[in-house]
């Protein structure tokens, strides 16, 4: 799940331009490597994304939140500890001292997360992502840690680059010239035409047949029910608790009061919470079906983009999902 890349080296190396442009990414960030190399960029990303996990979850880190929660709590208990009480130097005092090295510890950790992110290999391969995009290579997804998601929420601190789109123009026809004779005009013209053929025949029989690319693997329609259904749901076990409730305060109420209508909410609200309880949990087993099937596709389109395919973008569905996989797999 986790070997999929952004883009395979081969879909960046079929295009000469394309190429170009990524030498010139090199050259002007005096970055020396071969994102065309998928192994080597799998490393460079999985290092990278380390890296970048031990400054947001480091000890500095849990240093300033924890900072940052007694420096908000203190003022507010401090004066109801009876040792401090007329003590407002103990008191109310500390929470600045503890602000302080709650800022000073986060401010840290942000400056060494945005200065990873903004290393000369990850800044150049978003160039990469952005120049293919231009170019009409598709882009299979963007991991939200290579963008700054994971500390800025949904937005991008570094977004990838956005290039005007490169257009190939189609050859032009050539000029109309003098009418040429039908054949040639002596025996030599015959025998050099002759040899030619004969030449060209050869290479093309020494030459190495041409492999074909591999076929991207076709999207189930289970994986596009998931799509479909991927962000739906989820409201069923707090609808069914709410009914209990209520069956449990008409209960209550018709106890307390001596009227019946409250059994008669009870009787209505408890069957209508266990139906939408057991409603909820068929929809829970056909999502994690249907998630089962998406896993499997992405492998597979992992595995076609190994073997040298175009793979195209993931949707947003399935965007998550391979951010949700790849979480895992780091624990």
């Amino acid at each position: 799940m986790t070997g999929l890349l952004p883009v395979s080296g081969a879909a960046l190396s079929a295009d000469a331009r394309l190429l170009s442009a990524m030498r010139d990414v090199g050259a002007r960030r005096g970055v020396d490597f071969d994102y065309t190399d998928d192994a080597a960029t799998a490393e460079l990303l999985a290092r990278h994304r380390r890296t970048l996990s031990t400054a947001e979850h480091g000890p500095l880190m849990w240093l300033g939140s924890l900072a940052l929660v007694a420096a908000v709590v203190w003022p507010f208990l401090g004066h109801a500890v009876p040792a401090f009480e007329g003590r407002p130097e103990l008191a109310f005092g500390p929470a600045g001292p503890l602000f302080v090295v709650a800022v000073a510890s986060l401010v840290v950790v942000r400056r060494r997360w945005k200065r990873e992110l903004l290393h000369p290999r990850l800044a150049g391969y978003r160039e990469v992502l952005g120049l293919a995009r231009a170019h009409g290579v598709p882009v299979t997804h963007v991991p939200g840690w290579l963008v700054g998601r994971s500390l800025s929420g949904d937005r991008e601190t570094v977004p990838v680059p956005a290039y005007a789109e490169v257009t190939y123009a189609e050859a032009e026809p050539l000029p109309a010239g003098p009418t040429l004779p039908a054949g040639p005009a002596s025996g030599e013209g015959t025998d050099q035409t002759t040899e030619t053929e004969e030449a060209a025949r050869k290479a093309t029989e020494g030459a190495a047949p041409t492999t074909p690319p591999p076929a991207i693997p076709s999207k189930p329609a289970s994986v596009a029910s998931y799509e479909a259904m991927a962000d739906e749901g989820g409201w069923h076990d707090e609808a069914g608790c709410l009914l209990l409730f209520v069956g449990i305060g008409g209960v209550a109420w018709a106890f307390s009061e001596e009227n019946p209508l409250g059994y008669l909410a009870a009787v209505l609200a408890v069957p209508v919470a266990i139906t939408t309880w057991l409603a909820g949990a068929r929809q829970g087993r056909e999502r994690q079906r249907l998630r089962e099937a998406a896993v499997e596709y992405v492998r597979a389109l992992s595995a076609a983009q190994s073997a040298g395919a175009a793979v195209p973008e993931l949707s947003p569905a399935l965007r998550k999902l391979l951010e949700e996989e790849a979480e895992k797999v780091r624990g």
